[in-house]
């Protein structure tokens, strides 16, 4: 805080009560991001004397895209369009060709939401407004590019479990940030081996079961992780539907993804073993497998998502290792329940 008060300090009077006055909202908020340099002008006035208002501002403001209509307290009350500006005549009112169904945010609002907003309508940019209406800045376009490429960023470490912006690292710092996870995946995946040894007599009595074991396990898991990016993303971006529709779609579709790679694993099982028993149990339990995993990996983004936590913090790995768990328990459950089925044959 010093820091920054010395740095004010030796700043024009103008330059550092317009930082002062940004500095004060939190981080990932519009206020945080928003220019105050922008195109106001007061309602009432002509089309001539705004188009003058315009061109003496354009080359300190930050967008000349539209211009804003304010009252004497500076309260928003509409939006022109600079293309409106143009093609009107001079002698108008600027109210005459006013929108007042002004879409703003306000300075507190959360940057994802405001970037969600401004790709909605596809604004080149947004006013900013206090509680009250009050205009304080805009936010650009430019500005929302940024924001979405850091939610991108976010994103995407969550499911990798490593930042994938750290793009400068050496490589032993690199391998460092990596590391924890990567142990902590470890302990994990020797659960995976604890419980593959505990169906050691069922394999035992039908060797060919343990070939299936990393084909079903992987399926799972890329089944899981692919639910849990798109319920991520769904979720990060406010377009999900209603939690009922939003469940009801996301089990239509895994149930039509297990379906059909568990018939085309059985129907390879088939022609290759001769066995319909193992081939039925191997497809069954690749379809439960998928199903289940699907499911339960848009489940926890979203349950994070109804408790008003970031579901981007669920990572991909830790959800395929967890699939890997459901996997094998349906995969042996279902082929010690039909192991007099296609034993021997």
């Amino acid at each position: 805080a010093r820091l920054v008060a010395t740095y004010l300090a030796l700043m024009p009077a103008a330059e550092a009560q317009e930082i002062k006055s940004l500095i004060k909202y939190e981080e990932e908020t519009a206020g945080s991001l928003m220019a105050t340099e922008y195109l106001a002008v007061k309602a009432g006035e002509k089309v001539r004397d705004v188009l003058a208002q315009v061109k003496k501002q354009a080359e300190e403001a930050e967008s000349i895209t539209y211009i804003y209509v304010v009252q004497s307290d500076n309260r928003l009350l509409g939006v022109v369009s600079l293309r409106d500006l143009l093609t009107h005549p001079d002698e108008m009112t600027i109210d005459t060709i006013t929108n007042t169904r002004v879409i703003s945010v306000k300075a507190g609002d959360d940057q994802k939401d405001v970037a969600q907003v401004v790709a909605n309508y596809n604004f080149f940019s947004i006013p900013v407004t206090d509680d009250t209406g009050h205009l304080l800045g805009i936010i650009t376009v430019d500005d929302i590019v940024d924001v979405l490429d850091e939610e991108a960023v976010e994103e995407y470490s969550g499911l990798a479990a490593v930042n994938v912006a750290d793009t400068d690292d050496t490589a032993w710092h690199s391998a460092l940030k990596r590391l924890p996870w990567l142990l902590g995946l470890l302990v994990l995946g020797m659960v995976s081996v604890a419980m593959v040894a505990s169906f050691e007599d069922t394999i035992r009595q039908a060797p060919i079961l343990a070939a299936f074991i990393t084909i079903i396990g992987g399926t799972a898991g890329n089944a899981g992780t692919q639910s849990l990016a798109l319920a991520v993303r769904h979720f990060g971006a406010g377009t999900e539907k209603s939690g009922w529709k939003n469940l009801f779609s996301e089990i239509l579709a895994a149930a039509v993804v297990a379906v059909v790679t568990g018939l085309v694993l059985a129907l390879v099982v088939f022609v290759w073993k001769s066995n319909d028993g193992l081939a039925l149990a191997v497809g069954l339990s690749l379809a439960a497998a998928v199903l289940v995993s699907a499911v339960l990996s848009h489940l926890v983004p979203a349950f994070l998502n109804k408790i008003n936590l970031d579901p981007a913090v669920v990572n991909g790995p830790l959800v395929q290792t967890i699939c890997d768990w459901v996997a094998i328990l349906i995969y042996f459950g279902i082929a010690q329940a039909m192991l007099d089925q296609f034993i021997g044959k």
